[in-house]
């Protein structure tokens, strides 16, 4: 009976994700475009290229760049905000609807703004560092190659931090007002609440925010995609941006399906140890209270 209602969802994972998923390995075996043309074998001659590609280990150098300089910016707001939203501030659901807004705003969109906030000459950015008498940084051309990762990272963080917010208000919400109360009255601080109260009691929400983390770290393209336009640069490849140029190409283009193939089997790799991983580093306890 068991089996027989989990059927249909077992059906749909399986036709949707490991058969997928099995096809893509046996297709990055092979030297194709993808197109009519005969597949050659080639073994794993794809995956031993990726080692000796200068591009795959800098976009593995911009993923880990996300997932750790990235991660750490997030969950530090994340837990920021969670502090103060459970101190009692006034209009809570007003500030978690703020928070949240820019993740219901279509991607184009707030590239577009952020676009505008770099932009050298008249970005907004720009101005405001020239009206606090920064001249020198207000030079800076913050979308030059040697500055356009960063400047993305810290869009990406703004529009990431408040979906990651919400995660973890949402768990903290759990915590009985009784034991923040104790806490007040025993002197502790919003921080040492957070701290020694909050987070150890929601420490399954933090597990679950972090794989998620690591998920959309490793598999991360639409906004790097949006923010470098048409001619992205280099710079700001992640492993999905590289996976899909080599796979189609921009305007000239590429079509080396089987390569790109092996990008993905590597990512799909890259995430399952990612998460395994923290979730052997973060077990979770049952916590009674």
């Amino acid at each position: 009976m068991v089996f027989l209602f989990l059927a249909p969802a077992l059906m749909l994972y399986a036709g949707l994700l490991v058969v997928p998923a099995g096809q893509a390995f046996y297709i990055s075996l092979f030297k194709t475009s993808g197109f009519s043309d005969p597949m050659q074998w080639v073994g794993l001659a794809n995956y031993f290229a990726l080692w000796g590609d200068a591009v795959f280990w800098l976009v593995m150098r911009n993923m880990l760049l996300i997932l750790i300089v990235g991660g750490a910016c997030v969950f530090g707001l994340a837990f920021l905000f969670t502090m103060v939203l459970s101190s009692g501030l006034w209009g809570k659901k007003l500030f978690r609807t703020l928070i949240f807004m820019p993740n219901v705003i279509a991607v184009t969109a707030i590239t577009t703004f952020w676009s505008f906030v770099f932009m050298p000459r008249y970005g907004l950015l720009t101005q405001l560092l020239k009206a606090w008498g920064l001249d020198g940084l207000a030079t800076i051309a913050w979308t030059a190659p040697e500055h356009v990762f960063w400047s993305m990272l810290v869009g990406l963080v703004w529009i990431s931090s408040g979906f990651f917010t919400i995660l973890v208000l949402a768990g903290a919400d759990k915590v009985p007002l009784e034991l923040i109360e104790a806490a007040r009255l025993e002197g502790a601080s919003p921080f040492q609440i957070l701290r020694f109260v909050t987070l150890p009691l929601i420490r399954d929400v933090v597990t679950i925010t972090l794989v998620l983390w690591c998920i959309m770290a490793i598999k991360i393209m639409e906004f790097p995609y949006a923010f470098g336009g048409p001619n992205i640069s280099q710079d700001l490849y992640t492993p999905a941006i590289y996976l899909y140029i080599m796979g189609f190409g921009q305007r000239d283009p590429v079509y080396a399906m089987g390569y790109a193939t092996a990008m993905g089997v590597t990512m799909l790799v890259l995430t399952v140890a990612a998460v395994l991983g923290l979730r052997a580093c973060l077990p979770g306890e049952a916590l009674e209270y």
